[in-house]
């Protein structure tokens, strides 16, 4: 089996600038913790991750936490690896092909923040494209070939019969507006996004149309929090609470998406489109997040808020075509999810409702 080190090589080392080191320290009462996500910067995307320190929930477990941006989700898992951040989204696409060839470091996932399904692929509206078959000699945009949306749509376009190599063009266009403008220039033909990142596009008045999805993709592509198992053994208290703090914030948007979004933009004022009104910019942020807030829920009966479905890393495997894969155990582990949601949501629901900002 290969050795840290050339894991890490394995996955691609990259120099991890702005991320906080060493692993925890203790600051006014508080400790300090930090997740790497596989984003540029700051976003609605991981909105209900953030609004929990502007909201309290954070420092009622005793925590102080930070997001820290590290572009691609291999530069994520890199920082969770080497205890540059005690956090990390855990991405099945980005996961499961490391794990199939013994290749991933002892990364568990330990709680669904988001749940599947978050992709698709859009063209302006008066394109001649009308499904996933006719995207066949296109050119296809991703945000950036080490994200998500890249592995997820290669996947739906090989099981409907496509060559995802042969048959279409990916063509890394940026992320946001930016996308969103490679689209109306006509530099690619579809774009293969995940839904806040179309908000914020049609945010921009960005007229898009979405393709009809095939009929057999599966609820596969949900995101996690993760850490190093060992990680979790001796900080279990810290898992707990941050998570909490989570499903708190989650529980929060779903029950007023216009006041997550104020508690956001007073958390991050420089991502309110430059020149807004304080309405406008709550709006932005409302369009970036509207199609992924109902997705905080289980869409499972009966499913206590970010529990894992063994069934649902199965079915990713199986999608990725890595049919080797018939145990996911030691990706996952649902043994903390009756704590984490230890909390009286009837509280939570009412203080967004009565939100004043």
């Amino acid at each position: 089996m290969a050795s840290r080190r050339d894991v890490v090589k394995g996955i691609g080392a990259v120099a991890l600038a702005g991320v906080a080191a060493p692993s925890i320290v203790r600051a006014q009462g508080l400790t300090k913790i930090s997740m790497g996500f596989g984003i540029k910067s700051i976003n609605p995307i991981i909105i209900n991750i953030l609004i929990g320190s502007g909201l309290g929930y954070y420092a009622e477990e005793g925590l102080d936490f930070t997001a820290r941006p590290l572009g691609t989700n291999s530069n994520a898992q890199i920082a969770v690896d080497k205890g540059d951040v005690q956090f990390a989204v855990g991405t099945p696409s980005f996961q499961m092909p490391l794990y199939a060839k013994k290749e991933l470091p002892k990364i568990v996932n330990f709680y669904e923040y988001t749940y599947p399904y978050k992709w698709d692929v859009a063209v302006l509206p008066d394109s001649a494209l009308k499904g996933y078959e006719s995207l066949k000699g296109k050119k296809i945009g991703v945000s950036d070939l080490g994200t998500t949306d890249y592995p997820v749509t290669r996947a739906v376009i090989k099981n409907i019969g496509l060559d995802p190599d042969k048959d279409v063009t990916w063509i890394a266009v940026g992320a946001g507006v930016t996308a969103g403008v490679a689209l109306q220039r006509g530099v690619i033909d579809a774009l293969a996004y995940f839904d806040t990142g179309f908000g914020q596009i049609e945010a921009a008045n960005i007229p898009l149309r979405m393709l009809e999805r095939p009929k057999d993709v599966p609820l596969i592509g949900g995101l996690f929090l993760s850490a190093m198992e060992d990680y979790i053994k001796a900080n279990r208290k810290i898992c707990v609470g941050f998570a909490r703090g989570v499903a708190k914030s989650s529980e929060f948007l779903l029950a007023n998406p216009e006041a997550g979004a104020r508690v956001f933009l007073k958390l991050f004022p420089e991502t309110a489109p430059r020149g807004a009104s304080e309405a406008e910019a709550v709006k932005s942020v409302l369009f970036a997040a509207q199609r992924r807030i109902p997705l905080f829920r289980p869409p499972y009966p009966n499913t206590k808020m970010g529990f894992i479905r063994e069934a649902e890393l199965l079915l990713d495997a199986k999608f990725l075509g890595l049919d080797g894969i018939t145990d996911v155990k030691p990706l996952f582990t649902n043994e903390m999810i009756d704590e984490i949601n230890n909390f009286d949501r009837s509280k939570i629901v009412d203080q967004a409702k009565n939100y004043k900002a």
